[in-house]
């Protein structure tokens, strides 16, 4: 009895210095192409990272599904592009996806609705916050935006390309900016981070003057440690003010990337993001389709802009 008391007086301890071990989670963005040897790679790579750090998520930054996202939940996309190639038992823990722009070209809420279905996608709205405490990480609050609409009506092409698959999804950008900034008012966790596919400021597309006007003040204004973003086919960490903004778009393709003002690193590599989560800083790692790391950087949790 007394060893049965000591366990239950020591469970609280134990689940607390749990909670303040670093945390580890993967990244990537731009993967969905039916399995294709670069897909394959980059998830081979993904696998063996997700078990080094001990992975507890996936953030997936958006183009889920190439080249026009899903047609709804039986869509055999599902199974060629997420369920059949992302199989090591590491990466079967809760993916948080936002949408792309690909994404749109198909049936966005198709992707919305596989939530129901799915022991892992996680995507309950188009936009919408996670708590790390569902995953036992109870100092973060993800924060995870659908930004092809806050975009996209300066976006011609992006827009022809809907129509041609017989599309036009429209939706409000204010309700979603109103959320975000009362949904990070209302956060107390310690770590914040804003997902989106588009990125805020970038080597590659460029920057996004929109993002630049509507989100990073946001971002500034309540402590987001990190953006975390897909859309350019590439690594990029990139430091602007408080914020550090981090691309992960590479998870089916590399592409041409430069350095802007604020760039630590970019390569235009095949590759994604992992990091370690601890209680004064965030440890990143940008690694390539062999899960070799290419580059490594400690994000502090607080900062002078």
């Amino acid at each position: 009895m007394l060893g049965g008391l000591a366990a239950l007086a020591s469970a609280p301890a134990l689940a607390a210095a749990r909670a303040l071990e670093p945390a580890g989670f993967v990244a990537l963005g731009d993967w969905g192409r039916h399995g294709d040897p670069v897909q394959s790679a980059v998830a081979r790579g993904l696998s063996s990272a997700a078990r080094e750090v001990a992975s507890r998520f996936v953030i997936a930054a958006g183009d889920n599904f190439y080249p026009g996202g899903v047609a709804s939940v039986r869509d055999p996309h599902w199974k060629d592009s997420f369920e059949g190639v992302y199989v090591d038992p590491g990466l079967q823990t809760p993916w948080f996806a936002a949408l792309g722009n690909h994404d749109y070209r198909g049936v966005p809420d198709a992707q919305v609705a596989y939530t129901r279905l799915s022991r892992r996608w996680r995507m309950p709205a188009r936009y919408y916050q996670a708590s790390g405490a569902a995953v036992g990480i109870p100092d973060l609050d993800l924060f995870v935006l659908d930004t092809s609409p806050l975009v996209d009506d300066a976006n011609l092409d992006e827009r022809v390309q809907q129509l041609c698959r017989g599309h036009w999804w429209a939706e409000e950008a204010e309700p979603q900016i109103a959320w975000l900034r009362n949904a990070l008012a209302r956060s107390r966790a310690r770590w914040k981070i804003v997902v989106g596919h588009h990125p805020i400021y970038s080597g590659a597309h460029g920057d996004s003057p929109v993002l630049i006007a509507r989100v990073a003040p946001l971002l500034e204004a309540f402590g987001v440690q990190a953006y975390i973003n897909g859309h350019d086919h590439d690594l990029q960490h990139i430091r602007r003010g408080a914020v550090d903004y981090i691309c992960t778009g590479a998870g089916s393709d590399g592409g041409r990337v430069r350095p802007i003002p604020g760039t630590r690193f970019c390569l235009g590599r095949p590759g994604f993001a992992a990091f370690r989560l601890g209680a004064e800083t965030l440890d990143l790692q940008f690694r390539d389709a062999g899960g070799r790391v290419l580059y490594a950087a400690a994000i502090p949790r607080t900062r002078q802009a």
